[in-house]
């Protein structure tokens, strides 16, 4: 494959979430999310339409209430959006088909438990030991819940784990803010 059109990573996460102020104050805090701009302003909006519905795939009348980027302290941005339509499910748990969680890397877990708890999200019970493959002693995850039914991941894997010993290649891991700015 040439390099220029291999992936080089994930750019963002696309969330829609039920309210873009109250879903931006959530991953503020507690991810450390900074917003960066709005591609769509909430008094500039709605943005609908066939062209929004063909783009998209979304069903006849749905509209694009607004729109938010935000930058996460290491990795891919989220773009959140709000939408109002004729149709909006609950959100997917991860039986349901389609993208299903979002992983985040921590180094403190429980305090990252700790601060999605003090943003109104919750943890489902946990943290578990990552398996098998995944194992080391201080390598644990768990699932919790935003505010609005999503599931957020959080996995931290600071010990050696055992498929490195059958292969070179390793799972991303966002590197260390540096302390030098």
């Amino acid at each position: 494959m040439a390099q220029d059109s291999a992936c080089r990573g994930i750019d963002h996460v696309g969330v829609t979430v039920p309210d873009l102020d109250a879903a931006t104050d959530y991953f503020v805090r507690a991810l450390g999310a900074e917003v960066l701009y709005e591609t769509l302003r909430r008094e500039d909006g709605p943005n609908g339409g066939a062209d929004l519905e063909q783009r998209l795939g979304v069903p006849p009348g749905s509209r694009q209430r607004a729109i938010r980027i935000l930058a996460l302290p290491h990795g891919p941005g989220l773009e959140l959006f709000e939408f109002d339509g004729p149709r909006q499910r609950g959100a997917a748990l991860p039986c349901d088909l389609g993208w299903q969680h979002l992983a985040v890397y921590v180094d403190d877990l429980d305090r990252a438990i700790a601060r999605v708890e003090e943003a109104g999200g919750h943890a489902l019970p946990g943290p578990h030991p990552l398996p098998g493959p995944e194992a080391g002693t201080r390598n644990r995850m768990v699932y919790t819940r935003t505010p609005w039914g999503s599931t957020l991941e959080l996995i931290t894997y600071p010990d050696p784990q055992p498929y490195e010993e059958h292969t070179t290649l390793r799972r991303y891991r966002p590197p260390r803010k540096s302390t030098h700015s």
